[in-house]
């Protein structure tokens, strides 16, 4: 898997999903996912894709827009720099796992759904915590274990780097046994659906 960012500093549902302006596209998943992890500081080189807010006086109301010159995650398929959000979907249509690396307080915040969600609609695999380990935006990861993903049962992450060595940490975990069964559907409407089924 690839790392599409590591997050540097406090990564609130505010640095994962903004709201503000975006919360009116919270209706349309697709939509409002444009603004993953845009107030997000990349550790790779300490910028986030930069906004401005325009207000234009004579209709009263606030426009975002995105710099086009600050697009700071780097697309590890093309090499360029674009938002997170254009840099997911190319990888998504690719069919490329990713997995995010966060630092402190991931998910701190408002219970904003969009920030659990919008991830996992653009493919990502796994968010990982804390900075206890040297990842680099070149490395690539495998999670081992996911088959007898258990509870309270750590699953073991391969650290792939570019010069060839390779790492593992054990990663812990919160997930309940039904939780565990969420996962594995892709979700809890996704196992409900399959549970009707049957």
């Amino acid at each position: 898997m690839l790392i599409l960012i590591k997050v540097k500093g406090k990564c609130t549902t505010d640095h994962i999903s903004a709201a503000g302006p975006w919360l009116k596209f919270r209706g349309h998943l697709d939509n409002i996912s444009n603004n993953l992890f845009l107030t997000a500081v990349n550790a790779e080189n300490d910028e986030m894709n930069k906004v401005i807010i325009v207000v234009e006086y004579w209709t009263l109301f606030i426009r975002l827009w995105e710099r086009i010159s600050n697009y700071k995650v780097r697309n590890h398929l093309t090499g360029k720099y674009d938002t997170a959000s254009q840099t997911t979907r190319h990888y998504k249509s690719d069919g490329v796992a990713w997995i995010a690396v966060g630092d402190e307080n991931y998910g701190e915040g408002s219970s904003r759904e969009h920030a659990a969600l919008e991830p996992r609609h653009f493919g990502g695999r796994a968010i990982i915590v804390k900075t206890f380990l040297g990842f680099t935006p070149d490395d690539k990861i495998s999670i081992v274990g996911l088959n007898d993903f258990a509870p309270s049962k750590p699953l073991k992450c391969i650290l792939k780097h570019v010069d060839g060595k390779k790492e593992e940490i054990w990663l812990s975990h919160s997930f309940n046994a039904a939780q565990i069964e969420w996962f594995k559907a892709g979700s809890a409407l996704n196992h409900m659906k399959a549970m009707k089924k049957k």
